[in-house]
């Protein structure tokens, strides 16, 4: 993910969570502290510990994080997960492609789409 988003136009803070809980401690805190919220989620659907539908469903019943855009990325092409991110609100569902030059243009299409193309309420530039 650094690798992919170093080189595009558009500065970046990249945050990196390792599960669902270091996530959500992350985000509260910026919230708590009125610190800069991101202005863009990528999602992982397969997080250990408390699971990305939870974290997905938290994060989108926050009154204060809930205009995040957030960009489900997984491997998985089943239409559960499909409809289950679409149903938990995320923004996009992305299939990690398998090779890295795919998954570099992925991930940089859709950074570029949403802190470039999309008008979002976020006022700030991050990724997490």
């Amino acid at each position: 993910m650094r690798e992919a988003l170093r080189d595009i136009d558009t500065p970046i803070t990249l945050e990196v969570a390792m599960d669902a809980d270091e996530a959500l401690a992350f985000l509260n805190h910026q919230k708590e502290s009125s610190g800069t919220l991101p202005s863009l989620i990528f999602l992982d659907f397969n997080l250990p510990k408390a699971g990305s539908r939870d974290l997905l469903r938290r994060l989108k019943a926050d009154e204060r994080l809930r205009m995040i855009p957030i960009a489900v990325l997984t491997t998985s092409d089943a239409e559960r997960d499909v409809r289950d991110a679409y149903e938990l609100h995320a923004n996009c569902y992305l299939r990690k492609p398998v090779d890295l030059d795919s998954f570099f243009t992925t991930i940089r299409s859709a950074a570029d789409f949403w802190l470039k193309v999309a008008y979002t309420v976020s006022s700030t530039t991050g990724v997490t």
